[in-house]
């Protein structure tokens, strides 16, 4: 039996490198906009016919808050980030400003201390490194073999830079923030990864039993072929709905929709064409037995 996808491992390496590379530039260059759930201070969204970014600028040198941030969020609404301030600063920000430009909506109002935000950032990076350890330790576990638990987790950290380092790129060009959203989207497109992983590594399992003298390759490309079509109908819908969210969900969830979307589609893609392949390849380097 001819290889007919695993024979294609080349491009499948070769297409994952093309799609990190431009984030890795992005993080290297660039780095992230972390929003104020890390880094602290206080968030206003104001909604207002009149309100133009530039205007708020030039008002906001004027008084005495601190601007970090400042981005159009949807049609008639703006955001602001500042460093800490009160409710009573907030109060005489918002009538300065209807006094200004006339009426003006406040849409949101959030303030966090920097304490909390680099303890949120602590958090975070335990939750991940638990969140991987757990997977790598399960999937070796159910397989037997640390080649499967590494090669997904190496699939897994595919997805995570591919979402990352978008979010790199959003940043730089269009203000998108870091913030704990960002922080569920990771998680759930890690768990959305090692599913669909582990629907295929275990079809492999079950064609090791059948042809037990069946060369590794000719399994896997098995497995691939009986799987492949399952794993992107059951991502179809996903993405149908993620897509609807995009173009017909509020300011305050698009970008989330956004990450969830990006990371369904590396998680797909991952699945059968990163994490086969590189167990194909440890197999070939590591154990041909």
């Amino acid at each position: 039996m001819k290889l007919k996808w695993l024979k294609y491992r080349w491009l499948y390496f070769l297409i994952s490198g093309l799609i990190i590379a431009p984030g890795v530039f992005g993080l290297i260059k660039w780095g992230v906009r972390p929003a104020i759930d890390f880094t602290g201070g206080t968030l206003i969204e104001v909604k207002s016919e009149k309100l133009e970014v530039q205007g708020l600028k030039e008002y906001s040198n004027e008084s005495n808050l601190n601007l970090k941030s400042i981005q159009e969020s949807g049609d008639i609404s703006i955001l602001m980030r500042f460093d800490p301030i009160s409710e009573e600063e907030k109060n005489e920000f918002i009538k300065t400003l209807e006094e200004k430009f006339g009426e003006v909506e406040l849409v949101r109002f959030e303030t966090l201390g920097p304490s909390l935000g680099r303890e949120l950032l602590v958090k975070t990076g335990v939750g991940l490194a638990l969140a991987v350890l757990g997977i790598l330790i399960y999937v070796t576990l159910q397989f037997k073999d640390k080649a499967f638990g590494i090669c997904a987790i190496l699939a897994m950290l595919h997805d995570s830079f591919i979402l990352i380092g978008s979010y790199s790129l959003l940043g730089h060009f269009f203000g998108v923030e870091v913030d704990s959203l960002l922080v569920t989207a990771v998680l759930t497109i890690l768990s959305f990864s090692v599913h669909d992983t582990v629907v295929v590594y275990d079809r492999i399992r079950e064609l090791i039993k059948a042809y037990p003298k069946e060369e590794f390759d000719k399994i896997a490309d098995m497995a691939i072929n009986q799987t492949l079509i399952r794993s992107i109908n059951n991502s179809l819908t996903i993405i149908f709905m993620l897509v609807s969210l995009v173009v017909f969900g509020g300011s305050t969830i698009r970008w989330f929709a956004v990450a969830l979307l990006i990371g369904t589609i590396a998680g797909t893609y991952s699945s059968t064409f990163t994490a086969i392949p590189l167990l194909s390849l440890w197999y070939q380097l590591f154990d041909k037995k």
